[in-house]
């Protein structure tokens, strides 16, 4: 890491405040894009403590775009599933959809500060990253807008053509702008502590349920690189919060959860903090020249590890469309469907949240006795044990985004419509085995199902902003992209359009992309 040393330029095409996981990895994916900006974060480095640690096979697919990928897995701890107990009796053993010919495993246990880093490193070259620099002030104008900077070099007033605000939940910059976050805000508090101790277990997600190392309690945990356990366990409501996270009060639940589950070894505590689960968001992601993601724009429980994953698929959305905006590739409405798309999926990941926190912290009385009754239930029928899956993050399909085109022509399934994360193969490449997610994160990408030579209109895709990837039927061994992406046969032709963030934008049966060029220019792409 290095850190700048030079005064604050007075004027950059974008700043982005805050320099966690999403505002990191939003400037690698626009430093790659060839776009320039420069990062403002409050603290002196990474964070520190574990905070968000498990890493969805979306947001592994997204830090692949910029190249920091390799690091985070051969660093992380995959995992599948998991087991949950109520008492000492387990009521569930979950496996999430995976299979052997997938990428990326559905889950990646990581301290936060890890992915910070790596993303870091990803696009250093590039990155122009400010650490101790804290806004100060915000002043929308038109055309841009000022920020006032407070580093070491004293206070500075910087012109950004675009901001946006990846400062987490106490955003200064949405305080500035007078914007609120609204939703539900839960009572129950949880004590979160990271735990160096050697183990054998398997790495899988851990939840009890009133066990007996701390009755009446929820404790989930997580195994991490570097020996660590990563333990959440619910506090009375009665508790003091202030007392709940001293040492002496924390250490002894944490050995009593220790020895009751056979985890001998000796142990000491890294990092201890307190949490409390949120259901809240903006209601738009826009607001002129300034944007929100992340934590900024919308807090969602940590059960079902929603947070860290929905703000780097933010990045994702939010990144190509910016880039296109200001290189002129498309009209400035562009930008209002990153707000409608992720204000969607915001409120999706909410209420998929809400769920899982209110069986997981009970709000009432009437919530605790629902729980204990599924809970007992678990223990004999099969039917039941579903209903304590915590449900854990996947994509959100942008349903009724304002991108999404056509579908023409007959279709199988519904896998690759308009609006849905576009779907994993497995293909024979010319170089050796190739995912299809590897092709994702560049440019708008035209997948052509077709055999033999491609007609002179498809090769000429490139000169308007659209690469091609030919899928022949003998590239497809496994028959999983003509299944996924709803094609009857191997004799099928049809064109599908993918958006850099991995999105289906469209898709037409045969091979003339005249539709397709009509769809893009109709949609403010210039073409």
């Amino acid at each position: 890491m290095t850190t700048a040393v030079s005064p604050l330029p007075s004027q950059v095409p974008v700043l982005i405040v805050g320099g966690g996981p999403v505002g990191l990895t939003l400037a690698a994916l626009l430093s790659r894009g060839g776009i320039a900006c420069m990062v403002v974060e409050a603290d002196d480095s990474y964070c520190s403590g574990s905070r968000a640690i498990c890493m969805s096979r979306r947001s592994q697919e997204i830090l692949g775009w910029i190249g920091a990928d390799r690091p985070l897995v051969d660093k992380g701890l995959s995992w599948v599933g998991g087991r949950s107990y109520w008492r000492d009796a387990e009521v569930l053993h979950f496996q999430m959809p995976s299979e052997p010919s997938q990428r990326f495993a559905p889950m990646v246990n990581i301290q936060q500060f890890y992915v910070e880093e790596f993303a870091h490193r990803a696009g250093s070259a590039a990155m122009d990253v400010r650490w101790s620099s804290r806004v100060m002030a915000v002043r929308p104008l038109v055309g841009g807008t000022e920020v006032d900077v407070q580093d070491a070099f004293g206070l500075h007033t910087v012109r950004a053509d675009w901001v946006v605000a990846c400062d987490g939940g106490r955003s200064t910059v949405r305080e500035q702008l007078g914007l609120q976050l609204q939703g539900t805000q839960y009572d129950g508090k949880y004590v979160i502590v990271d735990v160096v101790q050697k183990t054998k277990r398997a790495v899988e997600r851990l939840a009890w349920f009133d066990p007996p190392s701390n009755p009446g309690s929820t404790i989930l945990m997580h195994r991490q690189p570097d020996d660590i356990w990563r333990i959440d366990y619910q506090i009375r409501d009665d508790e003091d919060p202030v007392e709940a996270v001293k040492p002496e009060n924390v250490l002894p639940r944490v050995q009593s959860h220790l020895r009751m589950i056979g985890e001998d070894e000796p142990w000491k505590p890294l990092w201890i903090s307190i949490y409390n689960a949120k259901c809240l968001t903006l209601d738009s992601y826009r607001h002129g020249r300034v944007l929100f993601a992340g934590d900024a724009a919308h807090l969602v429980p940590i059960f079902g590890v929603r947070g860290l994953n929905s703000g780097l698929d933010d990045a994702g959305n939010l990144a190509w469309k910016l880039a296109a905006v200001i290189q002129g590739r498309a009209q400035d409405s562009l930008l209002d469907t990153y707000s409608v798309e992720r204000v969607h999926a915001a409120r999706e990941n909410i209420a998929y949240g809400a769920k899982s926190t209110e069986f997981m912290a009970p709000p009432n009385f009437a919530f605790k006795l629902m729980r204990e009754a599924t809970l007992r239930l678990a223990l004999s029928d099969d039917k039941v044990r579903p209903l304590i899956n915590p449900r854990q993050s996947s994509p959100i399909s942008y349903v009724d985004s304002p991108l999404n085109g056509p579908q023409v022509g007959e279709w199988v399934n519904e896998l690759a419509a308009p609006g849905a994360p576009a779907p994993e193969a497995l293909l024979a490449g010319p170089d050796g085995p190739l995912h299809l997610t590897q092709c994702f994160g560049r440019d708008m990408l035209c997948l052509v199902f077709a055999d033999g030579a491609l007609p002179n209109a498809l090769r000429a895709l490139p000169q308007h902003g659209v690469a091609v990837l030919a899928i022949e039927p003998q590239a497809d061994t496994l028959g999983q992209a003509r299944h996924r992406y709803g094609l009857p046969d191997a004799a099928a032709q049809a064109l599908v359009l993918v958006r850099p963030d991995g999105y289906v934008m469209g898709r037409w049966r045969g091979l003339d992309p005249a539709p397709l060029l009509a769809a893009l220019e109709q949609k403010g792409f210039a073409v």
